[in-house]
């Protein structure tokens, strides 16, 4: 419940129900295994803010690569999809090193697991990409080549609404 002080559910609620399409995403979200919950609210917009708070990276959205580029440059065993293309038909947005810190200060997420984040597109051009976990206590960012993909890595998402 620390996710949700001063929230009043039915303002959540009658924002949901005027935005289809974003319930549509958060039920993509929750289908691939995201367990996604508000974890803000913008005064400036009004918007809420919901996170993929699953323990793990979502279980239905790893062993990807990191973008288009990454894996149409895969001569061989290519991964099924990319992270930037399944958020983007999803409706949701990769989270920002910021956000993901931001997330990590409601739970230890990602002990087992890892999960790419939306990476400058200054190490994006030199053909990296990042991603974060959280082991020994504290939350790590560290970058991969963006064509490679790990059973235990995947990415989580977050949704305006």
């Amino acid at each position: 419940m620390i996710r949700h002080k001063g929230l009043v559910w039915t303002k959540v609620q009658a924002k949901l129900v005027s935005n289809p399409e974003k319930m549509w995403s958060l039920s993509e979200m929750e289908r691939t295994g995201g367990e996604p919950d508000v974890v803000g609210h913008d005064k400036k917009t009004g918007e809420y803010i919901f996170y993929d708070c699953s323990a793990e990276s979502p279980k239905g959205r790893r062993s990807v690569c990191y973008d288009r580029e990454a894996l149409e440059s895969r001569k061989e065993h290519k991964p099924k999809n990319n992270a930037i293309d399944m958020a983007g038909a999803m409706g949701i947005e990769l989270l920002t090193e910021d956000q993901y810190r931001e997330l990590q200060k409601l739970g230890n997420f990602d002990t087992k697991t890892s999960s790419w984040v939306k990476t400058p597109s200054s190490i994006r051009k030199l053909g990296g990409a990042l991603f974060c976990d959280r082991r020994y206590e504290t939350v790590f960012v560290y970058h991969n080549g963006a064509a490679s993909y790990y059973a235990a890595r995947g990415f989580r998402g977050s949704l305006r609404v």
